[in-house]
């Protein structure tokens, strides 16, 4: 029933009625109706107001009841007296109103003069300030003037303010319906129990409704008044066997439904596109909009069957994309677009129908080939094609790619005719042909096209392939100056590419010919030599060795005097070319540069290492002859006899040297000799001599210092270690040797203040904080170890070894954040990568480990650690060909540092092991307790 209308609904207000008076509300004003608010210095609307009125402010100031008169000395002056009127607190009679009249009279007479002056200027002012700061409905007094233009229906359209709808219909509440199963109503149906708690014992989902014996009557069986369950499962049978007769065979009886695609039939009905339903609707609509607006369009057709396919409608897409065919016959996208929409045969008939509107269509032919499954089929389309569309060169290489070599040729000479300017079947044709015929077919090549560089590169090519490598030069030279006549830009990098293709190849006197050709196109003199170097480096990066040792070739016959060169290409030489090449180029190399130790070491090493001593020794004779008195050939000759059992020979050369080219490495030498021969004594005197001369060479006294040491003469030992300090107190090794000392005989005290003495003199030196921190640790002091790990990386926070040490002295949980902060530290520090793959590896991630050591020893190959610990690594984890890799590359590298290697390497019992034998047994001795 509706409710009662109220009676005053629809008729006018009483007098003076404020709406919603009765229960508090007010009326409001806003700044529509009283303007924007003002400024005290704004001036008012009254153009004509007198001096004291002209603005807010003053008009503020006269409403203001100012009593009190300040009479302080502050607001005296001595000229004008005081500020305010002193009598105006007083009477005002008769005579000071005449006075005020007068006053006022000249004012006025004053004021007229200037009023047409004053106004104009008010007028200007006020205006500005309008113009600046406008009242709100002149601000929106476009839009009132634009509401003219409204129509009724708009107006009406407007939707009203707020929600009249009452509470229910703002917050309907759905009635929830759960399903219960048969079971349940079987249970109770005879029972005519009202329930209207839930049991949990009783295990039921929902509530338990009243049934009543009185239930409609479908649901059950007449006569017995309860549930038939067995009668309602014969149904469903039923009808199941009429769903399944539908779709059965009449002839056979079998059903036609294939269980296997059925669940694939059903998925390809579920649409795959990302979008909602509407915006699919909305892109429909749009689109056949575009369809109709401009039916000759082809995009618009294409568009509209690609969005019916991704919804899933491939049969409503391909009517679409038929009517599209219709509409738009010239169009080459329409019709493949068709063809790839429609199955087997249908897709057969299109293209046939496409090639009618179309026969000059090369991409229509193309799709038609791809059509055919059969090859002779395919031959028959493309030939057909070819007929129509002979000056194709997609068509013509779609058709030799089917065809054997010999008609391939056939087709090919037929070809170049047809396409005369087509580099790729020209080159096709002359790689078919024989020698003979593929020097015609190329100088026909060349006079069709001369501008291209290919046609030449690939005679030249052509001609090394059949033995005439005098030939090469002549065509690449040729090549160069045609294509200049012919106005074409050498691009000497493209040029430098095409000779890595023909290295790559094998063809190697084309590529050196073509590198001699170019190197020097396009490049200032004073560049030549940097600009050969990267070359060469980006020859050797993309595998193209030849190319390199071609423009290391030129570079020296340029800069035949220029060291570095040859040292480049020695050392280029040595990592990818064989010992023969390498002594030739160091022959030449010395022949033209004697001054050069480097290079004739180089050759003494080569020879030494293919164990050909005697022609070492010649070289380093020949260097004597070049180089006299040089130290680094003394000690080299000293090196290869003593490494050879030659020890007396080293003896005198030794002294020799000592007589003609006295310096401090050659009395180190000359010790050390004596020392791991066994000759103590003489090792003693002759660092006793060789102090005299040089007191300021702190490895000659630490060889004292360790000498003394293996002698068990501690107390000569750190004697010899404290003069040196006093000589050499810059020198960590010095420091670490005395304090390990004082830490070997028990006297850990000193050997700290060893250290803090050391850290003094040589601040910010990472070795000697991680001494100290070692220290600490050895002597079972975690907790001062890792408060001076801390202050170390204060003072050094960039240094790569404190980092690693940092990282182990960690626990295991908090290991992978330190090396995170160690990498931001130290990103390319070998020892921190060294640390990083020791953490992976004490966390058995192998592949990462070994990542991470082979980063290592990239970035620095002259740490021996690191190799030490890879090749432990491969030991444990890795194959034995990884074993002999790491072997390999570690001899190659020669690596000269790192302190576990130095250790082992400088022991005076293992002076002449090899770089294998030294990385094993330094290997040997890693243990795995990080």
């Amino acid at each position: 029933m509706g409710k009662k209308k109220k009676p005053f609904l629809g008729m006018p207000a009483p007098l003076g009625y404020v709406p919603g008076l009765g229960r508090g509300a007010t009326g409001f004003t806003t700044r529509s109706d009283i303007g924007p608010a003002r400024d005290a210095n704004d001036p008012v609307d009254d153009r004509h107001a007198p001096p004291g009125k002209r603005t807010v402010g003053d008009q503020m100031k006269k409403s203001q009841d100012d009593d009190d008169e300040d009479l302080n000395d502050t607001n005296y002056d001595e000229f004008n007296g005081y500020a305010g009127s002193l009598f105006s607190s007083g009477p005002y009679e008769k005579d000071d109103e005449e006075a005020d009249a007068i006053y006022a009279a000249l004012d006025k007479r004053m004021d007229e003069r200037r009023k047409e002056r004053r106004e104009l200027r008010e007028k200007e002012e006020i205006e500005k300030y309008r113009m600046e700061r406008p009242k709100i409905q002149q601000q929106f007094s476009d839009l009132k003037r634009k509401l003219a233009e409204v129509s009724e229906e708009e107006w009406m359209s407007i939707p009203e303010v707020g929600d009249a709808r009452n509470k229910r219909q703002r917050n309907p509440r759905y009635e929830k319906l759960t399903p219960v199963p048969d079971s349940f109503f079987s249970k109770h149906l005879q029972s005519g129990e009202n329930h209207t708690t839930v049991d949990p014992l009783k295990g039921l989902g929902g509530l338990n409704t009243p049934y009543p014996g009185s239930m409609t009557p479908g649901l059950m069986t007449p006569g017995t008044g309860e549930l038939d369950m067995r009668k309602i499962g014969q149904a469903r049978n039923t009808l199941m066997d009429m769903r399944l007769s539908q779709v059965s065979d009449s002839v056979s009886g079998q059903t036609v439904v294939d269980p296997k695609g059925y669940l694939t039939d059903l998925n390809s009905m579920i649409p795959t596109h990302g979008g909602d339903i509407s915006d699919i609707k909305k892109a429909r609509l749009l689109l056949k909009s575009v369809r109709e607006t401009n039916p000759h369009h082809p995009p618009a057709w294409i568009a509209s069957a690609r969005l019916e396919e991704v919804t899933g409608k491939l049969q409503v897409a391909r009517n679409l994309i038929m009517k599209g065919t219709e509409m738009c016959v010239k169009s080459e996208d329409v019709w493949l677009e068709a063809a790839r929409l429609q199955p087997g045969d249908t897709a057969k008939a299109v293209v046939a129908q496409a090639v009618r509107h179309l026969p000059q269509s090369v991409r229509i032919y193309i799709r038609a080939a791809e059509l055919e499954t059969d090859v002779r089929a395919k031959k028959r389309v493309l030939r057909k094609a070819l007929e129509n569309v002979s000056k194709s060169v997609r068509l013509w290489k779609t058709a030799v790619e089917l065809e054997e070599p010999e008609d391939a040729r056939i087709m090919l000479s037929r070809a170049v005719e047809c396409c005369p300017t087509s580099v790729e079947l020209w080159l096709a044709l002359a790689r078919l042909e024989t020698y003979e015929n593929a020097r015609r077919v190329l100088n026909k090549a060349r006079e069709n096209i001369p501008t291209d560089r290919h046609i030449w590169i690939t005679a030249a090519k052509l001609e090394e392939a059949n033995g005439n490598t005098q030939m090469v030069e002549k065509i690449i030279d040729r090549a160069i100056t045609s294509l200049r006549a012919n106005g074409v830009e050498i691009n000497r990098e493209q040029w430098i590419q095409d000779a890595e293709e023909c290295d790559k190849a094998g063809s190697v006197a084309t590529c050196q010919a073509v590198i001699r050709a170019v190197i020097g196109i396009g490049i200032e003199e004073e560049d030549r030599k940097h600009t050969w170097m990267e070359d060469a480096d980006s020859c050797v990066a993309h595998g193209a060795l030849e190319c390199a040792r071609a423009i290391y070739a030129h570079a020296l016959q340029v800069f035949p005097s220029k060291k570095s060169v040859w040292l480049r290409a020695a050392y280029f030489e040595k990592n990818h070319g064989t010992r023969e090449s390498l002594e030739a180029l160091l022959q030449r190399a010395v022949a033209h540069c004697p001054k050069a130790e480097v290079l004739w070491l180089m050759g003494a090493k080569s020879k030494w290492l293919a164990e050909d001593v005697p022609a070492a020794r010649s070289i380093l004779a020949l260097a004597f002859q070049a180089n006299p008195n040089s130290e680094e050939i003394w000690l080299a000759a000293v090196k290869l006899e003593s490494e050879n059992n030659e020890y007396e020979r080293a003896r005198r050369l030794l002294a020799k040297a000592r007589s003609s080219a006295p310096t401090a490495r050659v009395f180190m030498k000359s010790v050390k000799l004596e020392w791991v021969l066994g000759n103590i004594e003489a090792a003693q005197e002759l660092c006793t001599e060789a102090l005299k001369h040089y007191e300021d060479f702190p490895k000659l006294w630490m060889m004292r210092g360790q000498i003394e040491e293996q002698c068990e003469n501690i107390d000569k030992a750190r004697e010899a270690y404290n003069e040196g300090l006093k000589k050499c107190p810059h020198s960590v090794a010095l420091w670490l040797l005395l304090s390990r000392l004082e830490e070997r005989v028990g006297q850990l005290t000193r050997a700290r203040a060893i250290l803090e003495k050391a850290r003094l003199k040589n601040p910010q030196s990472p070795e000697l904080w991680l001494e100290s921190v070692r220290l600490e640790f050895r002597a079972g002091l975690k907790n001062i170890s890792n408060t001076l790990m801390a202050k170390a990386l204060q003072e050094c926070p960039n240094s790569g070894i404190l980092w690693a040490e940092a990282v182990f002295l960690e626990g295991r949980h908090q290991r992978k954040t330190k090396s995170v902060d160690a990498l931001k530290k130290c990103e390319h520090d070998p020892h921190v990568l060294l640390a990083v793959a020791k953490l992976f590896w004490s966390e058995r991630k192998i592949t990462k480990a070994r990542e991470w050591f082979l980063r290592t020893v990239k970035i620095e190959p002259d740490l021996g650690d690191a190799w030490a610990f890879f090749y432990k690594f491969e030991l444990q984890h890795g194959t034995e060909e990884q074993q002999e890799e790491v072997r390999k590359r570690c001899e190659n590298a020669e690596p000269r540092h790192g302190e576990l290697w130095c250790a082992e390497s400088k022991h005076v019992l293992n002076w002449q092991k090899k770089t294998a034998e030294i990385l094993a047994e330094v290997a040997r001795k890693i243990k795995n307790a990080f």
